[in-house]
């Protein structure tokens, strides 16, 4: 099998030769210190240069495209993700703002933080459309992923659900989750704008080649929900399958990624129709008790921790963990493997290297 099929077996609840690969998000300075492990005398990075045109909004140079692309032939990776641009913008010292109008606190380190948003009240959503300003522009960097990779490596598009997207619109989570309770027409105003941009994502996707669908945005925090499973059916579920279903209709894959505890709300994704939950976070998610409910209902993605054992532990220790890992989610196929959120800046270079040899050392199926 190549990559590409081996990823898409795995979705499909089958058993592939091995176990794949997958990442959400491998951070650009992530990718820049794998370079100088694993590229050396092959490439010249400019740490100066690059980090200087570094947009700090997650929309990657040529430079980083090219060099994520390299890694990804280095370590035999079965997949790359890429996304859409939102021209997010300076405005003035550690402030930008994008294309729809949502202004953001910019940090080196993680993403954009919003704190205001266009829309304050449902007036301000007459005429609204998001559609209107989404262009070929948005997709050169998925575009030049799938044609660098995407013959033999599966090429997944990240796009963000309603719910965060309609957030990002309001300036802040806690606006839109206090519009449940005094807006609910405002809120279902929000999920259909942010709906029907994804569904115009999904079908520029599906015309240059990607092969599936990331739906990134929490749902959840370690404990709980941050609202109540009533909530999620009301103003969330019926968005998400609208999403999943013309995703299916484009021949498309598509998964949903939340960090946190969703189990109050798993049969729901399943019913929706994703072909694959991540990341199952181990800090208050049960890979076993996962594997042996969804078994055969969906793929589960993830697991190995990026909270401490990535950034924290040693290349043995990883390499420990992955292969238990294996032991308790592989058997049945079903599985495809990833850190428990992305390869953020505090994860070792090192230890990514030795989770991902571990895999190709111990994921493999008896032929």
């Amino acid at each position: 099998m190549d990559s590409k099929q081996r990823i898409l077996t795995a979705l499909e609840c089958g058993v592939p030769d091995r176990i794949p690969t997958f990442e959400l998000l491998i951070d650009q300075s992530s990718i820049l210190k794998l370079s100088k492990l694993l590229l050396k005398g092959s490439i010249n990075i400019n740490d100066e240069s690059i980090m200087a045109t570094k947009t700090r909004f997650g929309e990657e140079s040529q430079d980083i495209l090219d060099y994520l692309c390299l890694i990804a032939e280095k370590m035999d990776l079965d997949s790359l993700t890429t996304y859409i641009s939102t021209d997010i913008k300076p405005v003035k010292d550690n402030i930008a703002i994008d294309r729809f109008g949502t202004k953001y606190h910019l940090s080196t380190h993680g993403q954009p933080l919003p704190f205001e948003g266009p829309i304050n009240d449902i007036n301000d959503t007459i005429h609204f459309d998001m559609t209107k300003k989404i262009y070929k522009s948005d997709f050169t960097g998925p575009e030049y992923v799938v044609k660098r990779t995407g013959k033999k490596k599966a090429v997944f598009l990240l796009i963000s659900d309603p719910f965060k997207l309609s957030w990002k619109l309001r300036g802040g989570m806690e606006k839109l989750l206090l519009d449940y309770a005094v807006s609910p027409k405002l809120v279902h105003k929000l999920q259909s704008i942010t709906t029907q941009y994804n569904l115009a994502a999904i079908e520029y996707a599906s015309n240059i080649g990607i092969d599936a669908i990331a739906v990134e945005g929490d749902l959840a925090g370690n404990e709980t929900l941050l609202f109540s499973p009533k909530h999620f059916k009301e103003y969330i579920k019926p968005y998400l399958q609208e999403i999943v279903d013309f995703a299916h209709q484009k021949k498309l894959k598509i998964i949903k990624h939340s960090d946190g505890n969703i189990w109050q709300i798993l049969d729901d994704l399943v019913e929706i129709g994703f072909d694959g939950i991540h990341p199952i976070q181990p800090q208050c998610m049960d890979i076993g008790q996962v594997k042996k409910y969804l078994k055969g209902k969906a793929c589960i993605i993830g697991n190995i921790d990026c909270e401490e054992l990535l950034p924290f532990g040693s290349a043995l220790e990883v390499k420990q963990i992955v292969k238990k890992t294996i032991e308790i989610a592989a058997p049945g196929g079903g599985y495809i493997i990833s850190s428990s959120n992305s390869i953020h800046p505090g994860v070792k270079p090192e230890n990514f290297i030795a989770m991902i040899e571990a895999v190709h050392e111990y994921g493999w199926y008896n032929s």
